[in-house]
């Protein structure tokens, strides 16, 4: 399971954008990409770093890290996808976000069940969660269309869960899955499209890192 154990909001920093890994604080004055908007570092905006002039390999490598930092996953595992993607027909960029998307702590943040993916992850490996009524603790589980995910009985007491149902509808969740709250449960109407997912990357650069 990828893990950091360092301040994450380094890692928006460094892609120059949020990353939203830190839930509602990303939302707040107190994200520090509003407040310091340059690349960590001892010699801050004028870091060498900030004023070098960005290569081809440069920008090609700052896109797949900051793909792989989105989702949370290492760099080994993101090669295995990566690979998975080459396989499938269709557009290889597009297919590898599609199987990013399909990752169960994703679908978990994605239906306003956790308020950052790094949070889905954790719910995900607590076994809170059933997937066709069988407990999956793996949060790289790939979920399929049709696919029921739902709330384990055994969580529902606990006052997470509860605050969940008495929240409003989460805005932004994307048309491929319904969220039924009151229920606690996920249904996975279809398989995403590269339009459905609004996900601030260049794909294609992506590819060309793993091609060269």
């Amino acid at each position: 399971m990828a893990r950091t154990t360092g301040p994450v909001c380094r890692l928006c920093r460094r892609e120059g954008e949020k990353l939203f890994l830190k839930g509602a604080r990303c939302l707040s004055p107190k994200c520090p990409v509003e407040k310091r908007g340059y690349i960590p570092g001892q010699h801050g905006p004028n870091s060498k770093a900030k004023r070098a002039k960005n290569s081809d390999y440069s920008l090609q490598l700052r896109e797949k890290q900051k793909v792989r930092r989105f989702y949370g996953i290492l760099e080994a595992q993101f090669r295995r996808y990566f690979r998975e993607a080459l396989k499938k027909r269709g557009v290889t960029g597009a297919q590898l976000l599609i199987l990013l998307e399909r990752r169960l702590d994703n679908v978990i943040y994605r239906s306003g069940f956790a308020t950052s993916r790094p949070n889905a992850r954790q719910l995900v490996t607590h076994a809170h969660f059933t997937v066709n009524g069988h407990p999956v603790d793996i949060p790289s589980y790939l979920v399929k269309a049709g696919d029921k995910i739902a709330v384990r009985d055994a969580s529902r007491p606990l006052v997470y869960w509860k605050t969940i149902v008495e929240e409003k509808d989460t805005p932004g969740i994307p048309q491929w899955i319904s969220t039924d709250r009151s229920n606690l449960n996920v249904l996975v109407q279809s398989l995403p499209t590269r339009e459905q997912i609004e996900v601030p990357v260049k794909e294609q650069l992506v590819v060309e890192y793993y091609s060269r």
